[in-house]
């Protein structure tokens, strides 16, 4: 009698329709500062979320508090997660960030109450069309002009035209970098060095009008897990710190007011081993066909020569698809990761290839992107722990 190996059905790719698109419209980042604005009086914009109105509003955001880091860590964050009740008007929901989950995306969309196919920052590096360089839209290199860039203006822009106090209390360093000026510029900028400073500030200018808007940031629980990951003390007590922070302001805000606590983008930590981190540089299959590798580890734009944009689809689909939703250009815009529509001036920063991972890895670079190759916590795709973020509020 003969025996024969059971035939065992090949693996197939992840679907790209089965990833989950952010909520624009509905509940992303991009529908909070129009909600709020709608809610002040300011006109032309469309306020897609339910919010309670208010004649003073303030929206603090945390670099990297994804909301289910935040459930995860009651000990070290008892003043925010006491708030979580309060998440998205009551719900106790989360908001989506938007595709790709990274700060220059989510920033833009933020300030300026645009998804990333129509404010024109879809991730953290892309291709500029115009030079066919690669464009590191964090850093603002190799420099274009800003305006050209994402031409729309920001809801702090409107806000203050419209005779709203306006202003964003931050670090200095960020008061003149562009990605500041085409996202979150309009009113006037204070800088100040210390997170209790900013506290302090934010809440005398939320004061200093009837009616106004207030923005300020924080950055180093990003920062922290970057560098040492979310399962580390280093980030763990940088949360305490801005629990702290939060409380701070909110014990301080004036009568008729709102303060938003909200993220830009959650962070998983990723292990430092071959199946985990593929390394772009080293494998000859994803680096065939491939002119320029962008966006960062958890969300790439790929980018091939003439002619054969079909070959690396296929071969990204075959090597990493079980792991990663792997889409062309024209299958990642129809399936809306970038928003119900692209403009014309954003469609080709899109990569021929768009790569979101699903499983707990990363497509490295370690000839091209050493720094980043080396971080231990990581972002940019539309996992929940990636991609939700908190909203929490305070009313006086």
């Amino acid at each position: 009698m003969v025996h024969t190996a059971p035939a065992w059905p090949e693996p197939e790719p992840l679907d790209p329709l089965s990833a989950p698109v952010p909520r624009y419209g509905t509940a992303s980042l991009a529908d909070l500062l129009p909600t709020i604005a709608t809610g002040l009086g300011i006109p032309g914009l469309a306020g897609a979320m339910e919010l309670a109105p208010a004649d003073r509003a303030c929206v603090f955001l945390i670099d990297g508090l994804g909301w289910e880091l935040l459930r995860a860590h009651p000990e070290e964050a008892p003043f925010l997660t006491s708030l979580l009740g309060t998440s998205f008007n009551g719900s106790g929901r989360p908001l989506t960030a938007g595709f790709p989950s990274t700060t220059a995306t989510s920033l833009a969309s933020v300030g300026t109450g645009l998804p990333p196919g129509a404010h024109g920052l879809p991730g953290y590096t892309c291709e500029d069309p115009a030079t066919g360089a690669l464009m590191n839209q964090l850093r603002w290199y190799p420099w274009t002009d800003p305006y050209v860039w994402q031409p729309y203006p920001t809801v702090f822009q409107l806000a203050d035209a419209a005779g709203i106090h306006t202003c964003q209390v931050s670090a200095p360093n960020f008061q003149h970098t562009p990605l500041t000026k085409v996202a979150l510029s309009g009113g006037t900028f204070h800088g100040r060095l210390s997170g209790e400073e900013r506290m302090d500030l934010a809440a005398e200018q939320l004061a200093a009008g009837d009616r106004s808007l207030v923005y300020t940031y924080y950055s180093e629980v990003d920062g922290k897990g970057h560098r040492y990951g979310v399962n580390s003390d280093a980030w763990r007590g940088q949360l305490m710190y801005v629990d702290r922070l939060a409380q701070r302001l909110a014990e301080q805000l004036p009568p008729r007011s709102a303060l938003y606590i909200t993220a830009d983008h959650g962070m998983i930590d990723i292990p430092f081993d071959p199946d985990s981190r593929i390394d772009f540089d080293e494998d000859w299959e994803l680096r065939a066909g491939v002119r320029l590798l962008g966006g960062e580890g958890r969300a790439r734009h790929v980018y091939a020569h003439p002619g054969a944009a079909a070959d690396v689809l296929a071969v990204w689909r075959e090597v990493v698809g079980e792991q990663m939703w792997v889409a062309s250009r024209e299958e990642a815009i129809a399936a809306g990761w970038f928003g119900p529509q692209v403009d014309d001036r954003v469609r080709a920063r899109i990569g021929d290839v768009v790569a979101a991972a699903h499983a707990d890895m990363v497509i490295i670079a370690t000839e091209r992107e050493p720094r980043e190759s080396e971080m231990v916590g990581m972002h940019g795709s539309m996992t929940p722990v990636e991609q939700l973020v908190p909203l929490l509020e305070v009313r006086t």
